[in-house]
């Protein structure tokens, strides 16, 4: 017989696979659309730089396109792709196998079933941070280097530079952790709780094709709202993680701080920057992980309960 555990752990890993090549490729002759990756380093480009006085200042997602590709050439909308391919695979299997154990914990409390899976999400988001925010800060790094492609360090040599100048900590390997877990912790809570109260609230259709188009529209709204909400903390991890303005000084420590700073110095637009890229990658993205995790997820417990009458 399957382990108990294996119809929560094995869908849980299958999204990162689906969701890496949802953007992918050109849609028409006429427009050439990035694949997510180059909207994963459009985002963060957008995110540390620090309003129009910013030499690096970009005046829109088009301008950021040309600006990297003559600068950088067209390797350069894929640095720092090792760390998150490293991490995508674990990253989303936290993300669901976990959801699904604060679910059955949360069952025991008294809590409201549409309250539980915001929760439930809360807490999957805040432990899907400690797993990925070391990734996250080397690909911060080489992702804001503006050295050509081949110029700039490997992920490892990256990370091994991380951890000499500034060890294992919030200063080093684990900085920006509290903006990450801020980061994580709402996109999820609002990603699953509005996702499965929205699912359960709106009746289910017996043809198999709408009741897809229904779960898949659900699950784009739940990815456009999360990217959303969280983006404040997506741009203090940004901030934190990436150049600080004058070198050898650090200017951007805590993520409320960094917020509070970014909205005095350049206004309240600034904690929404990198929202199209976001929202490109993580719309259309985040329906594929729910569709592909609530499918397999069901397949294989009726595998499991199929095996267990025999």
């Amino acid at each position: 017989s399957l382990p108990a555990c294996l119809p929560a752990c094995l869908p849980a890993c299958l999204p990162a696979c689906l969701e890496k090549n949802v953007s992918r490729k050109p849609l028409k002759t006429s427009v050439t659309i990035q694949n997510e990756d180059t909207f994963l380093a459009s985002h963060w480009w957008f995110q540390i730089q620090r309003g129009k006085t910013d030499p690096t200042s970009y005046k829109s997602l088009g301008d950021c396109f040309r600006t990297i590709f003559q600068r950088e050439g067209l390797l350069g909308f894929y640095k720092g792709i090792l760390p998150p391919i490293l991490a995508e695979t674990p990253k989303r299997a936290v993300k669901f196998f976990t959801f699904e154990q604060y679910k059955k914990l949360l069952g025991y409390a008294s809590l409201p079933p549409g309250l539980a899976f915001a929760v439930a999400g809360l807490g999957s988001g805040l432990t899907e941070a400690v797993v990925v925010n070391p990734f996250e800060v080397v690909k911060v790094t080489l992702q804001t280097n503006k050295n050509a492609f081949t110029e700039q360090p490997s992920s490892f040599v990256q990370a091994q530079q991380i951890i000499k100048t500034g060890g294992l900590g919030f200063r080093g390997l684990n900085k920006g952790l509290t903006a990450t877990l801020g980061r994580h912790g709402v996109f999820n809570m609002v990603y699953f709780g509005f996702y499965f109260n929205v699912k359960n609230i709106l009746p289910v259709n017996k043809d198999p094709n709408l009741e897809f188009l229904r779960k898949f529209g659900i699950g784009l709204v739940s990815g456009t709202i999360a990217s959303i909400i969280n983006i404040p903390f997506d741009v203090a991890k940004s901030r934190i993680q990436g150049p600080q303005p004058v070198p050898g000084e650090i200017k951007y420590r805590t993520c409320f701080k960094t917020m509070a700073t970014v909205y005095k110095e350049e206004g309240f637009l600034a904690l929404y920057k990198g929202l199209l890229p976001k929202i490109m990658r993580l719309g259309p993205g985040g329906a594929v992980m729910l569709l592909v995790y609530e499918y397999v997820y069901a397949w294989l417990q009726d595998t499991v309960n199929h095996k267990e009458h025999f």
